[in-house]
């Protein structure tokens, strides 16, 4: 399989979403998400480090203040 700039670019892409106190409980995928990034819905426990990750898609959600 050939890899194109295209590929890695995408690759690259460092996905983070700030959220805050009134998104709690925190879930991934969150309302308004593309179909084709839906997963299962887990719930992520934000409070305790201010940030998670995501362990099935990777994005990395920010709590504010």
């Amino acid at each position: 399989m050939e890899v194109t700039a295209q590929m890695v670019q995408q690759a690259t892409v460092i996905r983070c979403r700030e959220v805050s106190r009134s998104d709690l409980p925190l879930h991934c995928p969150m309302p308004g998400e593309a179909l084709w990034s839906s997963h299962p819905r887990v719930f992520l426990a934000v409070e305790e480090k201010g940030r998670v990750t995501c362990p099935y898609c990777g994005m990395e959600y920010v709590l504010k203040g």
